[in-house]
């Protein structure tokens, strides 16, 4: 009895083996499915079939030549949409950058783009906020304060009427908050990086068309409006920045399809 269901079981699978797909068959479907992605717009799943066919499929030798043509041709084409995308950045990036000049101290690991309406002449005797950015697209603000008495601020507050926007705190004993003086006269710089301006960047930006205020936040407050020159090179080098990223990510693609191309 036993010996009958094992000779039924072999049987049944000789025939079902029998009656399945050859191989060179399995691949052909698999690289029509991925045509039909491909055209369908899915080049994520289509890549996956032509991969599933150079993987399992080795014997289909003529199915597998097909795919592997076919996946170059999909990363010629991802390589054509990024080198066109690259020249409408590079248009973007090329107008915005005109309004920055750089600079590399020997204090600078990176080079630094700095707004040609925020140069630091002329503005040593004056309180307002600065935007600082660098070749990585890395940003963030500082609150710069000029006055007869200290205030010791350690955050600030941008608003206008119902809007507000303020910073993370940075304590006195931070060394991103800074004080100097000579004579009379004191000096307060409080740096915001690696995101403690908490948002104000992108406020400033959004809203740089209204009349922003500003408070330093310390031991007394302080008020200022808003240049419409600074609220610009804000809202220009959160743009630039973006554009800086964007550039170095793209490159990096076309770098890589271009090693799958070859």
């Amino acid at each position: 009895m036993i010996m009958n269901r094992v000779f039924f079981v072999i049987l049944l699978s000789s025939l079902l083996f029998s009656c399945g797909k050859s191989e060179k068959e399995l691949a052909a479907e698999k690289l029509q499915l991925a045509q039909s992605l491909y055209e369908s717009g899915d080049t994520t799943d289509a890549l996956m079939q032509l991969d599933t066919i150079q993987q399992f499929y080795k014997g289909a030798i003529q199915a597998v030549v097909n795919a592997s043509q076919f996946e170059k041709k999909i990363y010629a084409d991802l390589l054509y949409r990024a080198q066109d995308e690259m020249d409408s950045l590079n248009v973007k990036f090329e107008k915005l950058e005109s309004k920055f000049v750089t600079e590399k101290t020997e204090f600078d690991r990176y080079t630094q783009y700095i707004h040609k309406r925020q140069q630091f002449e002329g503005r040593w005797d004056k309180s307002f906020i600065q935007i600082h950015l660098d070749e990585r697209g890395d940003l963030y603000i500082s609150s710069n304060y000029y006055g007869d008495k200290w205030l010791n601020h350690v955050a600030l507050r941008v608003y206008d009427n119902d809007l507000q926007a303020k910073t993370d705190t940075v304590p006195l004993e931070n060394v991103l908050n800074h004080h100097s003086d000579f004579l009379d006269t004191k000096w307060e710089k409080v740096s915001y990086r690696n995101g403690a301006d908490n948002g104000v960047i992108e406020f400033i930006a959004q809203h740089a068309d209204r009349n922003l205020k500003a408070v330093f936040l310390g031991t007394r407050y302080y008020y200022i409006i808003l240049e419409t020159y600074d609220k610009q090179a804000i809202k220009d080098a959160l743009a630039l920045s973006k554009a800086l990223k964007s550039k170095a990510k793209l490159e990096k693609k076309i770098q890589s399809l271009q090693s799958k191309v070859g």
